[in-house]
């Protein structure tokens, strides 16, 4: 059963991994390049959008830890070939995901604070609003953490995982309505939009802070969407630890 879960080992990994990746400070700076320039763009073409932009960082920054357990998953298991040696312990495969994606969570975590400082700063969020943005970001790291974890099996070089992971987040962090508002979007498309995670969490997110408006129907389609591939897929994580685990 997939919620019969056996944390075995699951705190240490998580303690392991993140410290392993606060060791890769230059990784984490880097993965705020493209959300810095995005900003410093839109604080001169279109200040009025800095909110939502900021918004959309935070939401790319989330699903951005996702293609983090992608490249760390992948390395363990192709070059250094230490995943048989974790299974082969205590550590359970629901532990071993769970502390690779937590740990990447943790990490990559400091940030995503950062902005929301500058969130706070440019247009301070009511307890609601602050609570919606909480609860979709968390459904978007189990969403992309889960999508990471399941690619990172595919694959026996490394150097062919790269361009799914780049492909990944250009295709959900991008060029969906996620550093933008959904009004830009038009009518026909909005509806595929708002199925896709990171753009619904950052549509969630602008309507409760108030930058946004969208009809009933719309809301009730991204939460909707959103819940559910987050439970699905993190569940389905799970279930794929444990089938490639016996599968080794």
């Amino acid at each position: 059963m997939v919620f019969g879960l056996r944390w075995a080992g699951s705190g240490v990994f998580l303690a392991t991994e993140i410290r392993v990746q606060l060791h890769e400070w230059l990784a984490i700076v880097t993965g705020t390049l493209t959300p810095g320039a995005l900003l410093v763009f839109v604080a001169v073409l279109a200040p009025d959008l800095l909110a939502v932009t900021v918004i959309g960082a935070l939401v790319y920054s989330m699903f951005l830890i996702g293609q983090r357990v992608l490249n760390e998953a992948a390395y363990i298991r192709i070059d250094h070939k230490l995943n048989e040696l974790y299974h082969a312990s205590p550590l359970t495969p629901e532990a071993y995901f769970i502390g690779i994606a937590g740990g990447m969570l943790v990490a990559y975590l400091p940030p995503s604070l950062v902005l929301l400082v500058i969130l706070e700063i440019l247009h301070p969020l009511s307890p609601f609003a602050l609570l919606v943005l909480a609860a979709c970001l968390l459904a978007v790291w189990a969403v992309s953490a889960t999508i990471g974890y399941v690619v990172s099996t595919l694959f026996k070089d490394m150097k062919t995982i790269w361009p799914y992971s780049a492909l990944l987040t250009n295709l959900f962090g991008i060029l969906p309505p996620v550093f933008y508002p959904l009004r830009l979007v038009p009518l026909e498309w909005r509806s595929a939009v708002l199925v896709l995670p990171t753009s619904a969490a950052a549509v969630l997110v602008n309507v409760a802070a108030g930058l946004e408006t969208i009809t009933a129907d719309e809301a009730i389609l991204a939460a909707i969407s959103l819940g559910a591939e987050a439970l699905a897929l993190f569940a389905f994580g799970i279930y794929w630890a444990r089938r490639t685990a016996r599968e080794r």
